[in-house]
């Protein structure tokens, strides 16, 4: 992007993305190749009065060290003070912005997936909480890379691959719009229309079904896929879209309550490694089968605590997104949640159920995102009395 774009792109995330608020302490998470948005994030986020910004650069590279020579029984540890770090920011009602993705899709090939499964960082668990207790306003922005770029364009020269996605972020990220924060305030306003719909039917359960696909997904009864304004809202009251690019009408489920069979429809980034032709099938709200290659990366994961091989997210995405309509596989789960209604294994928003509800959701210290929907799958409301409602049918809204 030329300086004038990106600093349109830095001013979108401080002001819409984080909505960075005067005297807040900003944290931004970056891999190093991101400084120059990361620095011009900063700029912005001080003009808007930020008190304090502190980037924290993540290297891939050695990650990937870690993963190759360190004793594997030391791969799930994490330093205590990552976690206080961010607990610390909570307890002041800062400001969190990743930059994404921090592990290239891919740099992991070569390294056993269940071996880079045990190894979940940049991801902190504490994240969860901190998202649930709705302290922070926070968001997560996509920047290319070299390799990201040559994996979602193979065949082309590094540069060109790099102009390609380049372009590719621009449209998505509606920074081809006069007035971006216009645009977007008025995407997430449809969005949260779209929800409204949906909840309005008071529907029990999901059920998809397409090739591959038979799975019906519970939901809990105060469960709403339009929370209280478009976008998140902190307990402060500031108003927040926490991922930008967005497409997406999400909920949290009974976890419960899922009894089927998945296939995924689009490759998976599980922290650096790609999973592809993921089929996952479950029994009792509980994923006991993933299989898929690469899929031992997603397994470790699934196995991290009680609550990882259970459902904390279910989002429906109609075709009428810009991510979709690019026809880009882009092998990073920000943007291809976004073009295609997928689950979440793992931890649950608390945003998006009631308060009688809220001790009922997932909990977990993980949080994955897969990609199950398509045109050619049909998602249908079923209600308490057993009625089928469409809801999304060659991806377009039936409600």
């Amino acid at each position: 992007m030329d300086a004038s774009l990106l600093r349109r792109y830095a001013a979108l995330i401080v002001e819409v993305g984080a909505n960075v608020q005067p005297g807040q302490t900003v944290w931004i998470v970056a891999e190093p190749r991101a400084a120059p948005l990361v620095r011009l994030v900063a700029a912005a986020a001080y003009e808007r009065g930020a008190r304090f910004v502190d980037p924290w650069y993540f290297d891939p590279e050695v990650k990937r060290i870690r993963l190759e020579r360190a004793d594997e029984a030391t791969l799930g540890f994490v330093p205590s003070w990552y976690g206080r770090r961010l607990l610390d920011l909570g307890d002041a009602h800062g400001v969190r912005i990743s930059i994404t993705p921090q592990v290239p899709p891919g740099l992991l090939a070569g390294i056993d997936p269940a071996r880079a499964g045990r190894d979940a960082l940049p991801s902190l668990a504490e994240n969860f909480q901190v998202i649930n207790a709705r302290t922070t306003n926070w968001t997560v922005v996509p920047w290319p890379s070299t390799e990201w770029a040559q994996l979602v364009h193979p065949g082309v020269d590094a540069d060109t691959a790099m102009a390609l996605l380049e372009e590719q972020l621009v449209y998505v990220l509606r920074l081809d719009e006069p007035d971006p924060a216009a645009a977007w305030h008025a995407r997430l306003a449809e969005l949260h229309d779209a929800g409204a719909r949906i909840d309005a039917h008071r529907f029990d359960a999901l059920r998809f079904e397409g090739p591959g696909t038979d799975l019906t997904v519970g939901l809990l009864p105060t469960s709403r896929f339009a929370s209280e304004t478009p976008g998140m809202r902190t307990v402060d009251g500031i108003v927040h879209a926490p991922n930008l690019p967005t497409e997406e009408v999400t909920s949290s489920p009974d976890p419960a309550r899922a009894e089927g069979v998945v296939t995924a429809t689009k490759p998976l980034d599980v922290g650096g490694t790609l999973v592809r032709d993921l089929r996952v099938r479950f029994e009792g709200g509980r994923a006991v089968e993933i299989e898929g290659d690469g899929a031992g990366a997603l397994r470790t994961r699934a196995a991290s605590d009680d609550g990882a091989s259970r459902l904390g997210e279910v989002a429906l995405v109609d075709r009428e997104g810009r991510i979709g309509k690019t026809g880009t596989v882009f092998f990073n789960t920000l943007l291809d949640e976004n073009a295609a209604s997928h689950l979440a294994l793992g931890n649950a928003y608390g945003i998006y159920v009631g308060d009688a509800d809220r001790d009922r959701i997932n909990r977990s210290a993980i949080h994955i995102d897969f990609m199950v929907g398509g045109d050619d799958v049909s998602v249908s409301g079923l209600k308490s009395d057993g009625i089928s409602v469409p809801v999304l049918r060659g991806g377009v809204w039936q409600v």
